[in-house]
């Protein structure tokens, strides 16, 4: 028998309002502690203010939001059915023919469609703002000149290159002091290697300096070296490129400041380019997992606090609940480590996590309803 309307609309109202209420109190509680660590940077940093620090936190409020709400899905349910249970609501459904599971439809439910509207909408709006906050950090809490700088001021890449026969090869350049000027980026001296479609060495090119602007980078006095011919005169050459100044430096920055919607068309570049994806398909996998995780963290509130007062162990349960959060959080960063790191692969990395709580929960719940 499933549950009526009137009683599916009140179990959802209260379980979004306590989802919410843990959602808020979480990323507050863990953005405090964000913006402490903030304070304590900007103490070797005189000129930044504390308008700068608040204006970063701020701006990473939605990305800690994401981060935590797994586990507000987790407190808010079992506060929401602990109160059910302890007010002999859920007695009474019982009593009316109403099951767990048609008990539990709606909440998961919309456990399931706030991970949807996570994924889809606060997703792009975090990875903005959390892209912003990272250049605010590198310029006002951060010695280095941003992610190029970082990497000692030198670039190594690989890119789609056509060959002079009209195959399609790759390029790779290396590029010794670099930096970003706006819309474009400099470097040199700059060494480009011209490989053939079968990996086989075609060219080399050394040139002075390079500039990467308008689709192409532009190699000054450039000197084409091949196998079996002497050096060319030095000229300016132009060698095309799907790559920008903004897509090389997000290479280097976190996934996190990806859209959900941006990082399929990033990491076909990554590929064609030749950094690795793994982190970024990482990131991807888990966002579209979101959604499953939520609603099974419903699943497993449900299976710690719909037990009867009566039988006695409230704290015990409750308290088991809470930890065995913990253990899906440590599941989840396990698995997201072997999956970085290629151990395993990177669905099964994002999706094991939500898969072994879904399990969980069921096992309790039919414990609980048949055992």
């Amino acid at each position: 028998m499933t549950a009526p309307f009137t009683l599916a609309r009140y179990v959802v109202r209260q379980f979004t309002v306590a989802v919410l209420a843990a959602l808020a109190g979480l990323t507050g509680f863990v953005a405090l502690f964000d913006f402490i660590d903030l304070l304590r940077r900007a103490t070797g940093h005189p000129g930044t203010g504390l308008g700068v620090v608040t204006a970063i936190a701020l701006l990473r409020l939605p990305y800690l939001g994401l981060q935590v709400l797994p586990f507000a899905v987790l407190v808010g349910g079992m506060m929401s059915f602990w109160r059910l249970t302890r007010s002999s609501e859920l007695v009474v459904a019982r009593a009316a023919g109403v099951s767990a599971w048609g008990f539990l439809a709606a909440p998961v439910a919309a456990a399931a469609l706030l991970g949807i509207f996570a994924t889809a909408a606060i997703s792009p709006l975090s990875s903005v703002m959390f892209a912003r906050a990272n250049m605010m950090i590198d310029r006002d809490l951060s010695t280095g000149g941003g992610p190029v700088a970082l990497n000692g001021g030198q670039l190594w890449l690989r890119q789609a290159d056509r060959t002079p026969a009209g195959t399609e090869g790759v390029a790779i350049l290396h590029a010794h002091d670099v930096a970003v000027h706006g819309a474009t980026l400099s470097g040199g001296p700059v060494t480009v290697f011209r490989l053939g479609p079968d990996g086989g060495f075609l060219s080399r090119i050394e040139a002075a300096s390079a500039t990467l602007a308008d689709g192409a980078w532009t190699l000054t006095a450039a000197r084409a070296m091949l196998a079996d011919a002497p050096p060319a005169a030095p000229r300016t050459m132009r060698l095309p490129t799907d790559l920008t100044v903004r897509r090389i430096e997000e290479s280097f920055a976190p996934p996190d400041s990806l859209s959900v919607w941006q990082l399929p068309g990033f990491i076909a570049l990554l590929r064609r380019s030749g950094f690795s994806s793994v982190r970024d398909r990482l990131h991807f996998q888990t966002l579209l997992a979101l959604p499953l995780l939520t609603a099974t963290m419903t699943l497993v509130a449900a299976g710690f606090s719909m037990r009867p007062a009566r039988r006695g162990g409230v704290a015990r349960m409750l308290g088991s609940g809470v930890a065995a959060g913990f253990v899906l959080f440590m599941i989840a960063k396990l698995a997201e480590q072997f999956g970085d790191s290629g151990a395993v692969p990177v669905t099964l990395a994002a999706w094991a996590p939500a898969g072994s709580g879904l399990m969980l929960a069921l096992a309790l719940l039919l414990h609980m309803e048949d055992g």
